[in-house]
């Protein structure tokens, strides 16, 4: 009896330690809900800018996967969590994701989402600053769009389309990502 009350305890103990990720003293739990929707964390990493600690990110999908081309375009739900680790002007970081856009999209394909990339760099510009231990949270629901979340706070309205939200995940793990170490992180390698 004592031996399987030990076993026991080891096994909780196991499980206990995987319930987690942190990366930079952030913790990201290993699954999430999205409007119902069960997602697992497949990769967390660091967003360094020069020496900076910038943001830690993680990256929910219904399933592990490591293939970006496949996790971009697949039209599931997923999110992309971001928990700053500085200030940032929400200018700066309008103008990065901005950057960001125009470093994976041809012209064509900019110019079809800049009305949504607008309304939502608009919201993005309302909160005035992304502050220090702020969560950010980009959700994207097939059939609703791309909800930001902040601090676990709706902001805004969705933005519609797979393809903005596609674009917008392209920053992180497209062909020219923000940082490569980051994009291997977030998917898990």
């Amino acid at each position: 009896m004592k031996r399987i009350l030990i076993a026991f305890l080891c096994a909780l103990t196991t499980l206990g330690s995987h319930a987690a990720t942190s990366v930079a003293g952030i913790t990201f739990a290993d699954t999430s809900t999205v409007s119902g929707n069960p997602l697992v964390l497949n990769g967390a990493g660091l967003r360094k800018k020069f020496f900076f600690d910038v943001y830690a990110a993680g990256l929910y999908l219904p399933a592990k996967a490591s293939d970006s081309r496949r996790i971009i375009s697949a039209d599931v739900t997923k999110r992309i969590d971001i928990t700053l680790l500085r200030n940032v002007s929400a200018e700066k970081f309008v103008a990065s994701l901005q950057e960001g856009l125009k470093n994976n999209q041809d012209a064509a394909t900019l110019a079809a989402l800049k009305p949504r990339m607008d309304a939502f760099s608009a919201i993005l510009l309302s909160l005035k600053e992304a502050r220090e231990g702020q969560r950010y949270q980009m959700d994207y629901v097939p059939g609703k769009g791309t909800q930001l979340l902040v601090d676990g706070n709706p902001v805004g309205d969705p933005i519609a389309g797979a393809d903005f939200y596609a674009a917008l995940l392209s920053v992180w793990i497209g062909e020219h990502p923000a940082q490569t170490d980051l994009k291997a992180a977030l998917l898990g390698q």
